[in-house]
């Protein structure tokens, strides 16, 4: 069997365009890719081999003229199923929407064609995209190919999953609370959380989000290279006016002090000693690289965490629990009911409240990140959690959403955040966050290089 599925996004692009391999090996490669491992991961849930086929052998006609097909130029992705993309169900991993087909691309499906990339898949999501794991009656569960006793995280669990068994070179992800740089911690890649109205973002198969999700919302990329990021980001930004939030701003946003904050514990969080240890470690690289690198208290997540919590699941009391009590799924219920319980409904007053604080602690950070242009700090208090215990008890629960700070707090500002991927302890993945300021990918993606550079990048593995 051909090995290009090993290969980066970076390299694929290039090998094509440069003639050294086609479109349509590189894509036969990672169909057989899929066809080998998927059935012990079920990262992706609908295969389109014809439509891959049809879309690899228009890149090669275009390389043929002369024409570049753009930075992902050949390059295989798949698209979460929550995101439309025309011709297929935007399930949402919900058996009240499998007949739900799109009618038209989203803009960021949009955007990754435009770019030249070839869909292979579209991959697996928790119901309702609610959960750190991937788990609905619709498409059943997806499992880490790294250590199937381990989540693959989620709501982007179907993409990391793919991503790091070689399914695809680069995943596209959705995020709201951690939704990209969690999976991308759990299956040991990297994933980038950008800013607030960097990558355009419209489902026409639905109905307007809601004001939570307009500001919190975003999809990114994930892959197993900090370059593939670099250019998956630059594919998915292109402008889209179908999304009002769009802003157009240059990713090369120019030159910066290369200044990092570590925080180790924000707001107090109990920190397992691996994930201090690998904290320490990225700043370590960092400096080997030329990095300044401060030990200080960051701003706090807690009040945006708590904000977030109150934005989103006030939309989600109001519109979707009549769904949740349609699809009757045991996991979502469970999660739903406590997240709604731990954010009590909200009046008018509430939510005003809770805009105008936004505006405060968005402040607050953008100061901060003008002092520091990087923050180093968790992903998760915890290393990657067991599959499915988020479900297991009320007291597991808890535990969990403490854990996950971080990745709540974030959403709310609309800052940027990429997940680093830095090693391994066994078969469990060890990764740092970054953030920076708004529209500040550039930095990210610069500090997010060179820790990958005083390490070693992940490779793509066999399910195990």
């Amino acid at each position: 069997m051909s090995q290009l599925w090993q290969l980066s996004a970076s390299e694929i692009a290039s090998g094509i365009r440069s003639r050294k391999f086609s479109a349509v090996e590189t894509c036969d490669s990672h169909l057989q890719r899929l066809s080998d491992v998927n059935g012990a991961l079920n990262a992706v849930v609908k295969e389109m081999p014809d439509e891959a086929i049809a879309a690899a052998k228009e890149i090669d006609t275009q390389i043929a003229k002369g024409v570049d097909p753009g930075p992902l130029c050949g390059v295989p992705v798949t698209i979460k199923v929550n995101t439309d993309q025309v011709g297929h169900a935007t399930t949402n991993g919900l058996v009240i929407l499998k007949d739900l087909i799109a009618e038209a691309d989203s803009p960021v499906v949009a955007n990754i064609r435009k770019a030249g990339a070839v869909i292979v898949g579209r991959t697996n999501t928790p119901a309702f995209s609610l959960r750190w794991f991937t788990s609905n009656n619709l498409h059943g569960a997806t499992l880490n190919p790294r250590d199937k006793s381990l989540t693959p995280g989620g709501s982007s669990g179907g993409a990391a999953s793919a991503v790091a068994s070689g399914i695809c070179a680069i995943g596209h992800g959705t995020d709201i609370g951690g939704s990209i740089r969690y999976p991308a911690y759990a299956c040991g890649v990297h994933g980038l959380r950008p800013t607030l109205g960097r990558i355009p973002a419209f489902n026409a198969s639905g109905a307007e989000r809601h004001i939570g999700g307009q500001i919190m919302a975003v999809s990114g990329p994930i892959a197993r290279t900090i370059a593939d990021l670099r250019i998956g980001l630059e594919a998915m930004a292109a402008e889209d006016i179908r999304d009002p939030w769009w802003v157009p701003v240059p990713i090369d946003q120019g030159e910066y002090p290369k200044r990092a904050a570590l925080c180790v514990a924000p707001n107090g969080l109990v920190v397992a000693s691996e994930v201090e240890a690998a904290l320490r470690d990225a700043a370590e690289r960092l400096k080997s690289q030329g990095w300044e690198v401060e030990e200080v208290k960051s701003p706090s997540f807690r009040e945006a965490a708590a904000l977030n919590a109150k934005l989103w699941m006030a939309e989600m009391r109001r519109a979707a629990l009549p769904y949740f009590e349609k699809e009757n799924e045991p996991a979502s219920q469970f999660i739903f009911k406590h997240m709604t319980d731990r954010s009590p409904p909200i009046d008018v007053s509430e939510l005003l409240d809770a805009l105008q604080s936004r505006s405060y602690w968005l402040r607050e950070w953008q100061l901060f990140l003008q002092k520091y242009p990087v923050l180093i700090c968790p992903i998760s208090a915890e290393l990657p959690f067991a599959d499915q215990a988020d479900v297991q008890s009320n007291e597991a629960f808890e535990a969990i959403m403490e854990a996950q700070l971080t990745q709540l707090g974030l959403p709310l500002l609309g800052l940027p955040g990429l997940s680093v991927a830095t090693g391994l302890i066994g078969k469990t993945p060890l990764g740092v966050q970054l953030i920076a300021g708004r529209y500040r990918e550039d930095i990210l993606l610069d500090a997010g290089e060179a820790i990958e550079q005083a390490g070693t990048p992940p490779s793509p593995i066999d399910p195990q």
